[in-house]
């Protein structure tokens, strides 16, 4: 009987962070889980929410969001930072609600940080508030013109 190989571990912060939005768009709980890092003080704040800290209220938190269905979330304009062992991630995330009138976007900026240990990339934490399609310096590029 052929041996099955473990998958192989995220090679880069950004295949993890591929797979992290892919289980919010499944509402894949174990694929979500699966994600995190196995430190004890893994953190996640929702938007408006308060911090939860460890996988068990990580978890129920998510299970309690995907109860509603998956999460039709995007991420866009992704900033990195990234030095040794630590992945810094600024993303605006683009949330596509369905309303009465269709879909509506709706905007949130999170950051998400990687750690990378002997079994590849993994988030350690993911602090998400409301946010607009805009950055500050396109508003501000957009006011700056004289006429």
């Amino acid at each position: 009987m052929p041996r099955i190989k473990p998958p192989l571990p995220p090679s880069t912060p950004d295949e993890i962070e591929q797979q992290l939005y892919e289980a919010l768009q499944r509402a894949d709980i174990e694929a979500l889980m699966a994600v995190w890092s196995d430190d004890d003080e893994i953190v996640c704040v929702h938007p408006g929410g308060p911090r939860m800290v460890g996988a068990a209220a990580i978890r129920a938190s998510f299970e309690a969001l995907f109860a509603n269905g998956a999460i039709d979330v995007r991420p866009e304009k992704v900033r990195r930072l990234q030095a040794l062992n630590c992945a810094v991630h600024s993303v605006q995330e683009r949330v596509n609600v369905p309303t009465e009138q269709g879909p509506k976007a709706a905007w949130v900026m999170a950051t998400n940080v990687y750690v990378k240990s002997s079994r590849g990339w993994a988030l350690a934490a993911h602090h998400a508030s409301p946010g607009s399609p805009r950055e500050a310096q396109d508003a501000a590029e957009a006011g700056s013109t004289l006429h």
